[in-house]
């Protein structure tokens, strides 16, 4: 039986040829999509886990131990992660992706940060690493191509004296981190593209279905057993699977650095970071062909059941309202973490998660519902033969209109959700905007221990051009009870953050002169300081503000000339904006790959759908041949298919989109007490683009009717 399959696979005629050819490309993109989305899941792991080497845990070994401390610095927005290191003995190990460990005085640097340090001169990004470079930084410690990583070396005094300095004997072997978030994302996303491309690889399968089916029942009366017509089955769609997962494989293969490049978590991956593991392999390679077998043999139930089965056709069960029950109970979930959210993660992923989960299941549930509606509302208006027709054929079966285009709706749900919690988070959490006043402040927090600031040093600050003001914030010896933690002498105060309170010499002002979670404001009043004027400047600087007129140029200097003066530094002189602006950015990249989850789904959706109205034309060319002699023109008949595409499509892709801003929303407000921020008009444009190219698909397998619905068809067979 399984040569008999093959030979009616491949030489059934044109019919068969070309349904295998279709199935074979089916499987093809789904395939490649599969492998694409597995390699990215394994890239994000590699990933996290060259993270985690930035940060060992302190150990004790046999070997000399290791100095570490890993800190942060920002250029013109973009983070500089700056790692310094101290060998204490000949055994002690060496940091990943150098050859040696830097003594004092010299550096390694990542080929982006070499690439800026070429770029711009010394005064701005070099001077901070003074000493001799010794090479570049191999890519087994970088998280990406781009990543800016500097390993300085030092004496191990020095470095034991930085911020979260410690003793490690063993760089490397650091387990990933448990980024339980980004799984989490990365599993809906991969599922938000996965369902799509199993609804396609499924609808494949099911090309001609019915016409399989009578054959299939023909071979039945005439002897053949079910297992066997089973069989039959199994290795048409089987031979066609294998030979698409096959060429699905060499488009991955061939596009893998391209797709490497693209920055969909808002960094691009190594092309060796893309890789697939022997599990994955295996479950591509046999899996897929195995699913499409299975969905062949179930396509084919009615056969199994009774030839007869196959003319019995009757009109299927109507779908009943309780398929709204579960979004129901998934947003209503939702409503319920506004006011009774629990206090830990593990407590609110537990609320959050199933309500999504239940909304995704209620959707997928209630599409044929929703569609037997939407059509029996489009059968109710229609005041043409084309609308009256396509809404009860929808209105007939909803499920078989609906099943094409389920994983559009998933798709769209999810990542309408995604982009909306991004967008918020964004419009709330961005950078300063550009031109405000706090948008060109650096300003540097200086430890308890920090060696006191040198006179020279705001002088310094001054003369660099574009720099307006270099100002000491001084430590309030009553900050426990004062309104706030530093002081500042009236004079000193630059006129865009404020001025003093009537009459007084000190006043009392926020470590950085804004206040937190607020906005510079010349209107500001500072409350009075108790502190008199001449006890000021024996009192420490507890941090270093400087006023800009914004230009790249004039932060980086000030910031470079701070670095040289503090070197032990957390975190580097703050510009308002460079860490939000490094979090707007990973969002941004998250935001992008759920804009390509859009693109691909809505794609997939199209074939879908293309491949559902060509095994409709052809299952039903006698019906149509019929209604043509009966004098229906082709035009009417055209808009009977496109209507019956489109229209579920169109309406599923509203309720997807609406259904997933409303629980961004409720999501936005429970966790982060937000107001969803409407997502950027791009978001609506791919969308709308999307389905567009999709009803340009759909409109590409018109000319097929007008051929295979000619007077000869409706002849009895």
């Amino acid at each position: 039986m399984i040569r008999f399959g093959l030979r009616l696979a491949v030489a059934g005629g044109r019919e068969a040829l070309t349904r295998l050819l279709v199935i074979a490309a089916a499987v093809a993109i789904g395939s490649g999509l599969l492998l694409t989305t597995l390699a990215g899941v394994n890239a994000v792991n590699a990933q996290l886990t060259r993270y985690a080497s930035m940060y060992p845990q302190a150990s004790a070994g046999d070997a000399d131990p290791l100095w570490w401390s890993t800190r942060f610095d920002y250029f013109h927005g973009k983070q500089i992660i700056r790692i310094d290191v101290a060998a204490t003995g000949a055994t002690a190990p060496t940091p990943v992706g150098v050859p040696t460990t830097p003594g004092p005085g010299q550096f390694y640097a990542s080929p982006a940060l070499r690439d800026l340090l070429a770029a711009h001169p010394a005064d701005q990004l070099g001077d901070r690493y003074p000493g001799r470079d010794l090479g570049t930084v191999g890519p087994a410690a970088l998280t990406s191509p781009d990543t800016l990583l500097v390993i300085a070396g030092g004496t191990p005094d020095r470095v034991a004296a930085l911020p979260n300095a410690k003793k490690v004997t063993s760089v490397g072997d650091t387990p990933a981190l448990p980024e339980t978030t980004v799984n989490l994302i990365l599993g809906v996303i991969a599922g938000g593209l996965l369902f799509p491309v199993l609804i396609f690889i499924g609808t494949a399968t099911r090309l001609s279905a019915a016409r399989r089916e009578q054959r299939f029942a023909a071979m039945r009366l005439v002897g053949a057993t079910p297992r066997q017509i089973a069989m039959v089955a199994a290795v048409e769609a089987a031979a066609a699977a294998v030979a698409g997962t096959a060429v699905g494989f060499a488009l991955f293969y061939a596009l893998r650095d391209p797709l490497a490049g693209i920055p969909f978590t808002g960094m691009p991956f190594f092309p060796s970071d893309m890789s697939l593991g022997l599990l994955d392999i295996l479950l591509v390679a046999l899996g897929v062909p195995a699913g499409a077998a299975v969905a062949a043999q179930v396509s084919l139930r009615r056969v199994r059941i009774s030839p007869l089965g196959v003319t019995r056709r009757v009109t299927p069960r109507a779908p009943r309202a309780y398929r709204l029950i579960p979004a129901l109970l998934g947003v209503a979930v939702l409503f319920f973490a506004i006011g009774f959210k629990p206090e830990t993660s593990d407590g609110q992923t537990a609320i959050f998660l199933p309500a999504l989960l239940l909304i995704m299941a209620g959707l997928v549930l209630a599409g044929p519902w929703l569609t037997m509606v939407g059509a029996r509302i489009l059968a109710r208006y229609a005041n043409r033969p084309a609308t009256l027709i396509a809404a009860r054929r929808l209105a007939d079966n909803p499920k078989a209109g609906f099943r094409a285009i389920s994983g559009i709706m998933l798709a769209l749900f999810v990542t309408s959700v995604a982009v909306g919690v991004i967008t918020t988070i964004i419009a709330n959490r961005g950078p300063a905007p550009v031109g405000s006043a706090e948008a060109g402040r650096v300003s540097l927090a200086l430890p308890d221990d920090a060696p006191a600031a040198p006179d020279t040093l705001l002088t310094g600050l001054r003369s660099i051009t574009g720099v307006r003001s270099a100002t000491a914030v001084r430590e309030n010896p009553d900050w426990m009870t004062a309104s706030e933690p530093g002081l500042i002498a009236c004079t000193d105060i630059p006129s865009a953050y404020g001025r003093c309170a009537e009459g007084a010499t000190v006043a009392e002002v926020a470590t950085g002169l804004v206040p937190f979670r607020e906005s510079a404001s010349s209107a500001r009043v500072w409350p009075a300081a108790s502190v008199p004027l001449g006890d000021l400047q024996q009192l420490p600087v507890m941090s270093i503000v400087v006023d800009t007129d914004g230009s790249a140029a004039a932060i980086e200097r000030s910031r470079t000339v701070l670095e040289a003066a503090f070197p032990t530094f957390w975190v580097g002189p703050n510009v308002p904006g460079d860490f939000e602006a490094d979090f707007a950015n990973t969002l941004r990249g998250w935001e992008q790959l759920a804009n390509v989850i859009i693109v691909a789904s809505l794609a997939l959706g199209g074939c879908s759908l293309a491949v559902s109205v060509i095994g409709g034309l052809t299952e039903r060319r006698r019906p149509f041949s019929l209604l043509r002699l009966s004098g229906a023109p082709v035009r009417v008949l055209r808009r009977v298919v496109a209507l019956e595409s489109a229209v579920p499509m169109l309406a599923v892709a509203a309720v997807a989109i609406g259904m997933g801003l409303l629980a961004a929303q409720l999501f936005l407000r429970a966790q982060m007490h937000y107001t969803l921020v409407a997502p950027e008009p791009r978001f609506y444009v791919i969308v709308v683009v999307g389905l567009v190219a999709c009803l340009g698909v759909i409109a590409s397998t018109m000319p097929l009717l007008e051929r295979i619905t000619g007077p000869e068809t409706a002849r009895s067979e």
